[in-house]
């Protein structure tokens, strides 16, 4: 039997860490069994086969600030991701998303194996701020595969080979998500309301948002004590999660699993999330929501005269208009999202509204497009060689 095929996958993250395992299921799918998987990643990527050298959770970084103060821990799982190529030697390397970590793993392996061809998994924002990292990444990596459509020339210009795969979100399945079993398993009323909140999945991101919205949550339920409130749980920051609700004055419900947080969404009048891909989802269940963000204040202050884009949720970006409300940094205040969040609950008409322009602009990503796992698996084998 011939040397197995080595697929080296890199995430520092949890989105990341979900883009990995759809992109080894759909190799598997490709080439069956004569394949093995090395490299970093969570527990998603870990049912796939990837076993990581290191949890990381440590490398979900916000911020030029927060960058700057963990740039010793970064720089030796760097270290340790390129000693483990190294030995592995493998036909090809995927870089999923989470620029900081993975552009110093790419210039990593391009110096210790200059012969490996390796790939990027989402590329930096650059339509949203730092342009130049296009050409950046062009130096260091041989392929991209981008989720949204309007990435490539951005890339190509620069000389980068990119492929639009699109973006996996998009692709999932809500058909066996039950909104009513979630209420009865919960003692919810079929009518009673429910806001769920979804603080994120980096440990900064749950230390920020998450006090912002137990105040929200307070505001609504003096006013509406029968509303429901649930809290979303990743898998990254579940005990900080835990921690931090455990104080929170009322009964909250912890949702955990993909399957039970699905359930979550179609259960959901209204939900508060913080920014980043759970958007697309929550569009894709058909919910109607307000979006929240902070960074710390010297990063934000550092970052904020770089950012060109009007919006910071991709449906909004695709459909260049503030579908979704979007509270950044000193205006994601508990009153403010509060009020945004009162005026969903008692509105059933602007809820629908909401939630049909929410889905015209999921069409405008390239909802409905072939499975972008599967896109993005043939173009890493092509890259490696193997079809």
């Amino acid at each position: 039997m011939s040397r197995p095929l080595t697929v080296m996958l890199v995430a520092a993250e949890a989105s990341g860490d979900n883009l990995g395992a759809g992109l080894a299921r759909a190799i598997k799918a490709r080439v069956g069994t004569n394949v093995r998987f090395v490299g970093v990643g969570g527990p998603r990527m870990a049912e796939q086969g990837v076993v990581s050298p290191f949890d990381i959770s440590d490398l979900s970084i916000l911020g030029w600030i927060e960058g700057l103060r963990a740039y010793g821990r970064v720089k030796k799982r760097v270290r340790e991701t390129v000693e483990l190529a190294v030995r592995e030697q493998p036909d090809v390397a995927v870089l999923i998303d989470s620029w900081g970590f993975t552009i110093r793993v790419a210039k990593g392996l391009r110096a210790a194996l200059p012969d490996l061809k390796i790939v990027k998994y989402v590329g930096p924002q650059v339509w949203a701020s730092r342009p130049g990292r296009a050409k950046t990444l062009a130096a260091s990596v041989d392929h991209l595969m981008t989720l949204h459509g309007f990435d490539p020339p951005w890339f190509e210009t620069e000389g980068l080979p990119t492929t639009f795969v699109g973006n996996p979100s998009l692709a999932i399945d809500f058909s066996a998500a039950d909104g009513a079993r979630f209420r009865s398993d919960n003692g919810l009323g079929p009518d009673q309301p429910l806001l769920l909140i979804l603080p994120g999945s980096r440990p900064a991101e749950i230390t920020r948002m998450t006090p912002v919205f137990e105040q929200t949550a307070r505001r609504l339920k003096a006013d509406r004590p029968d509303l429901a409130i649930a809290v979303v749980v990743a898998d990254t920051v579940a005990d900080e999660v835990r921690g931090r609700v455990a104080g929170w004055p009322f009964r909250t419900v912890l949702v955990e699993g993909e399957a039970t947080k699905r359930d979550a969404m179609c259960a959901a009048t209204v939900a508060l999330a913080t920014s980043g891909t759970v958007s697309t989802e929550l569009a894709l269940a058909g919910v109607p929501m307000v979006i929240a963000y902070r960074l710390g204040g010297l990063s934000f202050a550092l970052t904020r005269p770089l950012m060109t884009a009007r919006h910071i949720t991709l449906f909004n970006i695709a459909a260049d208009e503030r579908i979704a409300p979007e509270y950044l940094q000193d205006e994601a205040t508990p009153d403010a999202l509060a009020r945004e969040v009162a005026e969903r609950l008692d509105d059933p008409a602007l809820r629908a509204d909401q939630v049909a322009r929410q889905s015209a602009a999921l069409d405008l990503m390239g909802r409905g497009q072939p499975d972008p796992s599967a896109a993005a698996a043939k173009v890493v084998l092509n890259v490696a060689g193997a079809t």
